[in-house]
């Protein structure tokens, strides 16, 4: 897991207003909370930030104010519908050894049997339980030779030492279907009545 440094200010500006001007300076205003401790509003570097944000479930490393560091991981991010800029972003505090729930990415490796068959993600991100500087940007499961109605489970995905499912065994991720014919019936009734005359 990488960990990516920032600098950051503590803001004492809200609202519309505030926030339009932070961000017409090329910033993100954003939000610090977590451990009972009081929320600390915070403007960060939009680029840098960007950058940071590429890698799921990025550790951030904060230097706030050029005073304090602390460790983060974002948990919510709003971006423009439209233009995609980054428009707010909600960071969860953190420190080393302590455990936290997060989602990673789950990939696919290897090719489905034969045939008209369909994967279906059922879900795209696994919630899982991991140290907070040892968080797996993905894990990989292989769909080699399954079939219509095989379906991999929670369980039956490899994880990362330290890492825990955070979520029920036995819950599919991803299962199998069998492509639908494209041939409706309303057009095979019509020829078999063709047929018949």
């Amino acid at each position: 897991m990488s960990e990516v440094k920032i600098a950051a200010e503590t803001r004492s500006e809200f609202g519309k207003g505030a926030a339009r001007r932070i961000r017409r300076d090329n910033k993100v205003p954003g939000v610090l909370y977590g451990h009972g401790s009081d929320p600390i509003h915070l403007t960060l570097p939009g680029h840098e930030l960007l950058l940071a944000l590429r890698t799921s479930n990025v550790l951030i490393s904060l230097d706030i104010d050029g005073k304090t560091n602390e460790l983060a991981i974002p948990k919510s991010v709003q971006r423009d519908p439209i233009k995609g800029y980054l428009e707010h972003v909600d960071l969860q505090l953190v420190k080393r050894g302590e455990q936290v729930n997060v989602e990673i990415f789950v990939q696919t490796e290897g090719d489905l049997a034969p045939g008209a068959f369909l994967l279906e993600h059922v879900l795209n991100a696994l919630p899982v339980e991991a140290e907070a500087t040892h968080i797996p940007e993905s894990v990989t499961v292989s769909i080699e030779g399954l079939s219509a109605g095989d379906s991999i489970l929670a369980k039956d995905i490899p994880l990362p030492k330290g890492t825990k499912l955070a979520v029920e065994e036995d819950t599919v991720v991803l299962q199998v279907l069998a492509a639908q014919a494209e041939e409706s019936e309303g057009e095979a009734t019509e020829g078999d009545e063709a047929v018949e005359a």
